[in-house]
């Protein structure tokens, strides 16, 4: 018996972080016993537990988030320990952890420093000094403005990039907390290194720069604790020197200039610093998790292409830099260029837009390791000019780099296209979780934008342990929510007016739900009930100067963007009434609040916000269903939001209208970043597995399928954002790298899979798993802050079903099996497989939906149709994709074109007998 996995606010081992509240979790694995019967957490200051400052122990001690009431202290390290007792007797006991807070309310001593005033440099700025004797500790507390590194001695402090990372500076400066107690001598230089980033680089829509400052500048203190008790304190102060540093450019967006001989042949003094009078009120413990190298990513090829150009293929996309060895002679100029496609075999950024995207190293002819500082790259391909040599594919590698999330949901299944589909989701999350939630990771934007982020947070919360970065995120966006009379803006950071409309807006309602139905932690949504209430007190006080219709019917809304049902194919738009997505998500909204008023015992706000849900409700069925019950709204996204917020006079008359409109619509997809991510999901769970599976496995445009089959290692922004022959459809917005549509995958997990949370923090689940013949096998894993689930199924050669199932310690777990002889069936913590024969041969290939597209690739079926109904063979060998869209059923309804129902059921018949 094992106890693992020990985290405080969702972060193992945090050293700086704000503490607004302390949550402590752990999970606990290898035991046979299934039930806890005591849990006890310690705290002390003392790796050796002899000053305990706090025991907390109980039957119910919660695993997924015991809050710890502590009255920390400043620049403190605690030590905690869990111990678990079982109803078995096995008592296990685990490793020590920590968290140690920063400088909190402790005053600054220390000053921003700042180059001198019209000195426009990249400044290095030094400090030497000496120790008087060995230390027992130190730690240095540091900001920097745009971004730092920091080294001592020569050596990078910590392992984080883009330092102090993301925040709206207006309002607060986050700094980090680094343990530097192995890096220091008798005698030390500490340097401090600059760079624009965010802070004051180019950032935003448009040619926008200095948004939030127009000067370097940092802030530091050196905090000693000496072996006999002494402290010492160095900080930043007007003893300090700088000199231009060789950084000639840095920028988010354009990439970076590391010129060694920059002040060849020039004069660069030391200089003394300004101090300068920044707000040191602002600044705060930081939020922002880690940004770090996660991965390395090596070349698979070396190309030359047809104009001449020497291009590596990383081979996957993704966010990050590149590294390698100088060796070169002084004078070298090596030009590395970043893109996402190659275009008739060449190099290709166009769709970058503005942003360069560049990395340039001028060499002095010294050894070292050469990598860019103050930003990073959205990528597969690397353009290198001016390589001195043979370069071979091991001279150059990728690193990776994103918050320090782990990954705790995987995917695998007996379908290569459907496993690089999760990939590409997981891939595209990595890339745009780079301390806050952008929507891509490579050309002149890289903007929070919040409807993007809505969509896809349930897939990414199954994919990755979102807790604190979400935290941050949350944080991030109440602090502009603040200064805007309850609007959640469209994107983060708000320039200028911020965009208030539906899907984006309504992440202040939604996100906090999901991380409550992952997590389970009710603290969530009391933090973040003000900025749930206020985006929907906003809209109503909006709708009230307009007479109170109890609609989202006023405004500027983005809808259903990208979709194909638009006005034209180029249309950014697409056609489902902006009215009605905004009404309902206003509803859900609203529904959301009441709901996380309840779970905090806010019962006055909790009927508010039910009744006014209500009415809601009754104006969206008087405005845009009729009498009857038929939605007004004819589009796949209109039913699809009418199924999954449970708005409709009658759920059949919904689902039917889909069902027709999906025939209407020749079963190709038209729902764009509203309709698209929830597809499959609310069909899937409204009666329609068929048509999800249907849809899911679609490879021609536009479909999930279509980009795997070109080659994407990511998701894309446009269904089309390539063509079927590899051209860019454009330039003006295309990424080849945004995740909103990746959001499918949480299908995989809770249908497909059948993973599904019964209570909040998967402290019990439901496994419902989706058998079909695509499949002959499916695994679903997710190891939730509950401990670990498993769902696997598999279709045996004699038409059996295996399944297998995995529950965590002290969880349950129900299941419904499809045509099984218990219709629910109850599991505790442990492993559980066995085998039984369903009614339905699920090893059949096809259904009666089973479009004439997917039956034309196989053999077997062809013939059959030739055979049987030769007229669908005629519209096959003439490429009629309309005709070609039909599924077995439809076909009845083609009477006027001389074709038998009889015999569309003979054909069928002896389709249906096709098996794997």
């Amino acid at each position: 018996m094992k106890i693992t996995d020990l985290r405080m606010n969702g972060i193992k081992n945090p050293v700086g972080f704000s503490y607004d509240r302390l949550k402590c979790s752990w999970k606990v694995m290898d035991t046979n016993s299934r039930r806890q019967k005591r849990a006890k957490i310690e705290i002390s200051t003392k790796e050796s537990f002899e000053d305990i400052l706090l025991v907390k122990e109980s039957e119910f001690l919660d695993s997924t988030g015991e809050k710890i009431s502590l009255d920390c202290q400043p620049k403190t390290k605690y030590f905690y320990r869990i111990e678990v007792e079982t109803d078995e007797g096995e008592v296990a006991t685990s490793e020590i952890a920590t968290f140690e807070t920063g400088k909190m309310d402790d005053p600054w001593s220390a000053n921003w420093i700042g180059t001198q005033s019209g000195d426009s440099v990249h400044p290095l700025f030094r400090k030497e000094f000496n120790l008087k004797n060995p230390i027992k500790s130190a730690r240095l507390y540091i900001s920097g403005l745009g971004l730092y590194e920091v080294s001592i001695n020569g050596d990078k402090v910590g392992n984080e990039y883009l330092t102090p990372l993301y925040s709206d500076y207006h309002t607060e400066y986050q700094y980090q907390t680094f343990d530097v107690s192995c890096m220091l001598a008798s005698f030390n230089r500490i340097e401090i290194m600059l760079g624009n980033g965010w802070y004051k680089g180019r950032f935003g829509l448009g040619d926008l720069k200095e948004n939030f400052g127009s000067e370097f500048a940092c802030i530091a203190e050196l905090h000693l604790t000496y072996h006999d008790g002494q402290e010492e304190v160095f900080i930043t102060d007007e003893s300090w020197r700088y000199v231009g540093s060789d950084v000639e450019l840095s920028d988010i967006y354009d990439g970076e200039i590391f010129n060694r001989l920059l002040w060849d042949g020039k004069s660069n003094p030391e200089k003394q610093v300004r101090i300068l009078n920044l707000d040191k009120n602002k600044l705060i413990s930081r939020y922002s998790l880690p940004v770090i190298e996660k991965e390395e990513i090596f070349v698979q090829e070396i190309i030359y292409t047809p104009a001449g150009e020497t291009v590596l293929d990383m081979g996957q996309n993704f966010a990050g830099f590149i590294q390698f060895q100088n060796r070169f002679p002084r004078g070298t100029k090596l030009i590395f260029d970043f893109g996402e496609i190659l275009q008739n075999g060449n190099f290709y950024n166009d769709n970058y837009r503005s942003a360069k995207s560049q990395f340039i190293y001028i060499s002095d002819g010294t050894e070292e390791v050469v990598r860019p500082h103050f930003t990073f790259f959205g990528f597969r391909y690397v353009r290198v000019t001016g390589w001195i040599g043979k370069l071979t594919e091991k001279d150059i590698v990728g690193k990776v780099i994103y918050s320090d999330l782990d990954q705790v949901g995987s995917i695998h299944t007996s379908d290569e296209k459907i496993n690089r589909l999760f990939l590409n989701c997981l891939w595209g999350q990595k890339s745009n979780f780079i301390d806050f939630p952008t929507d891509c990771p490579q050309r002149d934007e890289r903007l929070a934008w919040t409807g993007d982020a809505q969509v896809f947070a349930g897939t990414a919360s199954y994919n990755m342990d979102t807790r604190a970065f979400y935290n941050k995120f949350l944080h991030d966006l109440r602090v502009e929510q603040t200064k805007h009379n309850g609007i959640v803006p469209g994107f983060i950071p708000v320039f200028g007016k911020p965009i208030a409309c539906s899907v984006w807006g309504d992440i202040g309602t939604f996100l906090p739900i999901v991380l409550f139905n992952h997590y389970g932690d009710k603290d969530v949504l009391e933090q973040h009930f003000p900025m749930m209430k206020d985006w929907v007190d906003y809209i109503t006080r909006e709708d009230l100067k307009r007479g109170q219709k109890y609609l989202y019917d006023f405004g500027s809304q983005i809808g259903d963007w990208l979709a194909q049902d638009g006005r034209s194919s180029q249309s950014f738009k697409g056609g489902t009434d902006d009215d009605f997505i905004a009404s309902c998500y206003y509803y859900e909204s609203t529904r959301l609040v009441a709901e996380a008023a309840g779970l905090i015992g806010k019962a006055i706000e909790e009927e508010k916000y039910r009744n006014l849900a209500v009415k809601i409700k009754e104006a969206i069925l008087h405005e845009f269903f009729t009498p009857s019950g038929r939605l007004s709204i004819d589009t796949q996204t209109g039913y699809l939001v009418s199924l999954n917020f449970g708005l409709y006079v009658k759920k059949e008359k919904v689902v039917e209208g889909l069902r027709e409109r999906l025939y209407k619509d020749s079963y190709k997809l038209t729902g764009g970043f509203v309709g698209a991510p929830i597809m499959c999901r609310v069909m899937a769970e409204n009666g329609m597995e068929e048509e999800a599976l249907d849809f899911l496995f679609q490879e021609e445009f536009p479909s999930w399928l279509y980009c795997v089959n070109l080659g994407a290692t990511t998701i894309w922004e446009r269904w089309n954002s390539v063509l079927e022959d590899g051209k860019m459809s454009g330039t003006i917005m295309n990424s080849l790298n945004h995740y909103a549509y990746g959001a499918i995958v949480e299908y995989l997990y809770r249908d497909l899979g059948g993973i599904r949370p019964l209570d909040p923090g998967f402290k019990k689940v439901l496994f419902a798993p989706q058998f079909n013949g695509k499949f002959q096998h499916f695994s679903a894993e997710y190891d939730s802050v509950s401990g670990k689930y498993a769902s696997y199924w598999k279709i045996n050669e004699d038409g059996s079903v295996r399944v297998r199932f995995e529950v965590p310690f002290a969880r349950t777990a129900e299941v419904y099996l499809p045509d099984y002889k218990e219709e629910t069936i109850l599991l505790e913590a442990g492993i559980h497989e066995f085998s039984y024969f369903p009614k339905k041969d699920y090893r059949s290939l096809f259904t009666l939906n089973t479009r004439i597209t997917d039956l034309a690739k196989h053999p077997q079926a062809l013939e059959i149709l030739e055979k049987r109904i030769p007229f669908v063979t005629q519209m096959i060998s003439q490429g009629d994709t309309d005709g070609m869209s039909h599924s077995l059923n439809n076909l009845k309804r083609l009477v006027f074109l001389g074709i038998n129902p009889d015999t569309v059921d003979e054909a069928a018949e002896e389709i249906l007998m096709i098996k794997r």
